[in-house]
Parts: C-alpha cells; sequence; structure tokens
C-alpha cells in the first residue's frame, strides 16, 4: 500500500483462510527493503503457513526470486490491471486507508501507529469468517491440524 509519492509504503500480507494480516513499513519501494520488511512481517508464522505468495506487477517485487530462494516460498503473479485476483489483499488495504487515507506520508507515520493499526484489524469481526475475528482463527489454525 503506497503513500503519497516519495512518502513511503506499507508492505501487507494477508493469510487467505484467517484473513489475517501482517505487515511492515517501508521508507521506500526498492525491491531490497519491500523483502526485509515482507520476510520480518511473517517472521512469527510458521513455515506450514508461509508456503505460497501472490504478489502484484510491481517494480518492487524485482527480486522476487531471492525471495524464494531464501525462503521457501512459491511465488505467484497476478495478470497485470486484475486486481480481483488479490482481493482479499486488496480489500484488506482498503480498510487500512480508514486509518492511513491516500497521500498518506508513511515516512511520518510511526511503527507504532501502523502495528496499532494492523492489530486493530486482526481483531475485527469478519462476514466472510463466520463473525470470528481474523486473530482468533489464525491462532485456532495454528493449535489445530495446520500445527506443524
Amino acid at each position: 500500500m503506497a503513500g503519497g509519492i516519495g512518502k513511503g509504503a506499507i508492505v501487507t500480507c494477508l493469510e487467505r483462510k484467517s484473513r489475517y494480516l501482517a505487515a511492515g513499513k517501508v521508507d521506500n519501494k526498492s525491491a531490497a527493503q519491500f523483502n526485509a520488511a515482507l520476510d520480518q512481517a511473517v517472521a512469527h508464522a510458521p513455515a506450514s503457513l508461509r508456503s505460497t505468495l501472490t504478489l502484484d506487477n510491481g517494480s518492487e517485487m524485482a527480486r522476487f526470486k531471492e525471495m524464494e530462494q531464501a525462503t521457501g516460498y512459491q511465488v505467484f503473479f497476478a495478470d497485470p490491471y486484475a486486481a480481483w485476483q488479490r482481493g482479499g489483499n486488496e480489500n484488506c488495504n482498503g480498510l487500512l486507508r480508514q486509518y492511513f487515507p491516500k497521500g498518506s506520508n508513511f515516512r511520518r507515520v510511526s511503527e507504532k501507529a501502523d502495528m496499532q493499526a494492523v492489530e486493530r484489524l486482526n481483531h475485527r469481526p469478519r462476514k466472510c469468517l463466520g463473525y470470528q475475528i481474523p486473530h482468533e482463527v489464525f491462532t485456532s489454525a495454528l493449535r489445530g491440524a495446520l500445527a506443524n
């Protein structure tokens, strides 16, 4: 999710089944910063939940092969101009816009404010989850069949 031109961005990663959001701030949209922020954002999730990743076609994804080799992800790309192929992530970015309107300067947004917004979204009931919260669904998956 990009801020204004030259104002940083937030890297968002959404776990598909639980709608659990992981995010990290970057000062610019370079591929190196994107890879580092994504790796840090999802580091707490077990490897069994980190097997595939679907990206859009921005220049910040240019070093995806390095990410695949370092993390073991199988990386897929959405078709150009086909945001619906990453619908859950796009929806979540829209929810984050409630906290950080379009054109926000993410360089001025504290890490704490960023994490508070993510925490609020992870504790917000979702209709698609039967009004459970993503955090509940994610943690129950860690304790259940997905816990390896």
